[in-house]
């Protein structure tokens, strides 16, 4: 019979080992932009980009192995995520590494999202558990950018990186509007029970 781990606990620790990570990719953020858009040190920028993008599979593994999650760490981990991808659009598209249409793109899946949390919490409700489409999405998305970032900084290998570049980010645009599709059905149904049993509580009173 295989035994079965525990279930990790959520703690209120702030100096946890994966938070530390957290913090220190929020410190690359500046970083890459500096890189990115001031003495355009696009190599340093890839690798700033790449270390940001791995390490954010590093800390959710290290929480669950050290069975250190945290309720700062559930913040701080998507956060920093957003945050890259936000930077990182921005910058990619001052520098004209991507089109306007794909920055367009994924602002609106986060504003179609923003939306449905705010209605959410008009309703009492948290937002609701990261579904693992989006988690995929979102690492697939920040292997792109160095890709795509390499083939503008290293023309030589442009004829490779820049098709699986945008291989990568054509896939990881379908994953991030899958999972907005989940995510507003999984609204849709709070909502709908919200609704039935406010109906019956109306007809029990």
């Amino acid at each position: 019979m295989v035994e079965q781990s525990a279930p990790a606990m959520v703690t209120n620790r702030i100096w946890t080992i994966p938070n530390v990570i957290s913090f220190v990719r929020l410190l690359g953020v500046p970083l890459f932009l500096y890189l990115l858009l001031g003495p355009h040190h696009d190599v340093a920028a890839v690798i700033v980009l790449a270390v940001g993008g791995t390490t954010d599979w590093v800390d959710g593994y290290v929480a669950r192995r050290m069975n250190s999650v945290s309720r700062l760490g559930e913040l701080l981990d998507p956060f920093a995520d957003r945050l890259y991808i936000l930077a990182t659009l921005i910058g990619f598209t001052l520098r004209e590494v991507v089109p306007w249409w794909l920055t367009t793109a994924l602002l609106l899946r986060e504003l179609v999202l923003g939306v449905a949390l705010l209605v959410l919490r008009r309703h009492g409700y948290g937002p609701p558990p990261v579904h693992y489409v989006g988690k995929t999405g979102t690492f697939v998305l920040l292997a792109a950018f160095p890709v795509l970032l390499l083939a503008e900084a290293v023309p030589s290998i442009d004829a490779v990186a820049l098709p699986l570049g945008w291989a990568l980010a054509w896939w990881a645009l379908g994953l991030y509007w899958a999972a907005a599709v989940l995510y507003l059905a999984q609204t849709r149904a709070l909502l709908r029970a919200d609704r039935t049993l406010s109906s019956r509580e109306a007809v029990a009173g």
